[in-house]
């Protein structure tokens, strides 16, 4: 077991300070840790910050310090946990070589986005007679880049009681220990120690993940563990206990977040709206969704007053609030999810007051493209009442949702593979080909088919919503990522052709200016190689280099001794 005390003494007395001046390693995992307490004559305040050295700007300093206490109207006492979401200034929206490999293997849905961060909060108030205002009201934030919710959840439930317990001594023992942890790298189970305890985690890589919902929960949590193991899953959404109370319209809520309709998620405590902002991202696993999200959302934001702006109309957001002051300040929003104490919901269909009705259930006007699969919906609530249990219940919803995205995703991941060039197309003496372009109508003529009739019953207006999904933010970045793939893939296959090329041949006759420029271009696909830009295999770059050689040597020796040393 580790000795917190001797942790604490490294960081102290310098040695921790002299030895890791870069804190890599840490900064692989977390940005930062940050203290924030309540001020009488400030407000809510950055008390401190871990690492010292890191620095964070004065919005970023604000939106921190307002995210990171519950709303007054939450009435949260003890101890409560939640996750946050906020940019980070522009000039730091810069991928470290460690995240930008680890987003080249992860899932789509766990990829790090470097215009925000994700904070980890544990809030903690208490009675305090001898404070002034008779309460002790104190948040501890991890703020990191990686979307482990489940994991940094964990993470900080360990640290903060600990550092209310004995103050900044744990933390910075805190800091010392995860400056050892391993880079995080997907498809791997790794040991990460912590304060005397040891947090076992699996990261998946996206080879394996055919649903992140599904996968996610790749380290058994129930799994036998020591005295100071902890089995800790990266993600863990209890997707069937978070929807319950909007259940009988989880396929309405998918074709809001799948089409990136702006929703708001209005509930008690930030808790549960960070929690159900989360799974509202994840029901269209394994598609990535791309707009923005706020899992939860304060008056103070900066983003506050676009979000609240009338003129330009509602942006493809999701919002988690909980002050009921949201509710005539976004009533032109078109749809809200509303969560409370109450078991009974429904539906509300009549215009702006749905904002003001405190029932719990979603309020839109939406009329669903789809039909309801109410075999699946009586499927649950069937479980419900017998008892069935919750694993079970998850899993049920998983694989319906799962397997409604996956018919609405593969039309369309057949219809981009047939946008790929003929082979014959491409010549190792040309630029590599471009792909051909989307056209809605070719894709549109194809659903008839091989459209989604082909893998679920489901009936409904499939060609309709297909046009509303590619004015979304979910289709351009789907879209953008495959014909990046298969331009990268036509350049691969150019290269491969070049590898097999007789160079020596095409040089007879050649000007040397034309043999100067094939050098030059063979150099520079070598470098994107190495950069990985290019998947091309080890032999293919061998060859590549032995063809750069084949060229240079037919060229005369003043010049081939510049271009050998360029």
């Amino acid at each position: 077991m580790s000795n917190i005390k001797e942790d604490q003494a490294n960081f102290t007395n310098g040695f921790y300070l002299e030895t890791h001046k870069r804190w890599e390693k840490f900064s692989n995992w977390i940005h930062c840790i940050c203290v924030v307490t309540f001020d009488l004559e400030l407000g809510q305040a950055l008390e401190s910050i871990y690492p010292p050295h890191v620095t964070l700007t004065k919005q970023e300093t604000l939106n921190i310090c307002y995210l990171a206490f519950p709303d007054s109207n939450s009435g949260c006492m003890g101890d409560t946990n939640f996750i946050v979401r906020l940019q980070s200034c522009p000039s730091k929206a810069v991928l470290s070589n460690v995240h930008t490999a680890y987003n080249s293997k992860c899932p789509p849905a766990l990829q790090i986005n470097p215009a925000y961060y994700w904070g980890y909060v544990y809030f903690r108030q208490v009675k305090d007679i001898k404070l002034p205002r008779g309460y002790f009201q104190k948040s501890v934030v991890i703020l990191s880049r990686l979307p482990f919710n489940n994991l940094f959840t964990k993470i900080i439930s360990v640290i903060a009681p600990e550092y209310f317990d004995n103050g900044n001594l744990s933390l910075e023992a805190a800091c010392y220990n995860i400056d050892q942890w391993p880079t995080p790298v997907p498809g791997l189970t790794l040991s990460l120690p912590l304060l005397g305890s040891v947090f076992q985690t699996f990261i998946p890589h996206q080879r394996n993940s055919t649903s992140l919902i599904l996968q996610l929960a790749g380290l058994n949590e129930v799994a036998t563990s020591s005295e100071n193991q902890i089995q800790a899953s990266v993600e863990d959404l209890n997707l069937f206990d978070i929807f319950q109370p909007v259940l009988s319209h989880i396929d309405m809520l998918w074709e809001l977040v799948i089409t990136a309709e702006p929703l708001i998620v209005m509930a008690s405590s930030p808790n549960h709206c960070s929690l159900m902002v989360l799974a509202l991202t994840r029901i269209i696993s394994p598609l990535k969704f791309c707009a923005d999200h706020r899992t939860y959302f304060t008056i103070h934001d900066s983003d506050f007053k676009q979000f609240t702006n009338k003129v330009h109309g509602t942006p493809p957001v999701i919002l988690g609030v909980t002050n009921p002051f949201f509710a005539k300040t976004l009533h032109h929003w078109p749809h809200t999810v509303r969560l409370g104490q109450y078991q009974k919901y429904k539906l509300k269909k009549n215009g702006n007051s749905k904002i003001f009705d405190s029932t719990p259930g979603v309020y839109s006007s939406y009329k669903p493209f789809l039909q309801k699969d109410k075999t699946m919906i009586k499927n649950l609530i069937s479980g419900i009442n017998t008892k069935r249990p919750f694993e079970v219940q998850s899993a049920l919803l998983k694989k319906h949702l799962l397997e409604l995205t996956h018919s609405f995703m593969i039309p369309l991941e057949r219809y981009i593979a047939s946008l790929m060039p003929l082979l014959k197309n491409i010549s190792p003496f040309r630029a590599a080909p471009t792909p051909l372009p989307f056209n809605p109508d070719d894709f549109f003529a194809m659903l008839e088919t091989a459209g989604p009739q082909l893998t679920t019953g489901i009936k409904g207006d499939w060609v309709g919503l297909y046009k509303k999904f590619f004015r979304s933010p979910n289709f351009n970045g789907w879209f953008n990522n495959r014909y990046t793939e298969l331009a990268l893939k036509l350049q691969a296959l150019q290269l491969q052709a070049l590898s097999d090329a007789d160079l020596k041949l095409w040089v007879q006759g050649k000007p040397e200016v034309e043999i100067v420029d094939m050098v030059l271009k063979i150099k520079n696909k070598i470098k994107k190689c190495e950069q990985h830009d290019i998947p091309v295999s080890h032999t293919i770059k061998e060859q590549l280099e032995q063809r750069l050689q084949d060229i240079i040597s037919s060229l005369p020796d003043d010049l081939k001794n510049i271009l050998q040393t360029s």
